[in-house]
C-alpha cells in the first residue's frame, strides 16, 4: 500500500520550536551537570527528544522524496 503525503511549504525548517528546544537543552544540561531530574522532568526530556528525532526523520524522508521527484519529473 502506498500513501501519498503532500509536504507543506517550509518542510525543510521543521524543528522544535525555540522554547521547546531551550527547555530540552536546559534539562539535558542539568542532567549533564549531575543534577537529578524529577520523574516528570525525565519524562518531559524524553518526550522532547522523541519529538526532535521524529522531526529529523520527517525532514530526511521529505528530502528523499523531493530528491526522487527531481530525478523523475
Amino acid at each position: 500500500m502506498t500513501v501519498e503525503i503532500e509536504m507543506p511549504e517550509g518542510w525543510e525548517k521543521f524543528r522544535l520550536p525555540e522554547g521547546l528546544h531551550k527547555r530540552l537543552h536546559e534539562l539535558l544540561d542539568r542532567q549533564d551537570q549531575g543534577q537529578t531530574l524529577t520523574p516528570q522532568e525525565r519524562e518531559e526530556a524524553q518526550g522532547l527528544v522523541d519529538m526532535a528525532e521524529w522531526l529529523s526523520l520527517l525532514r530526511l524522508h521529505a528530502r528523499r522524496i523531493v530528491g526522487e521527484a527531481a530525478q523523475h519529473p
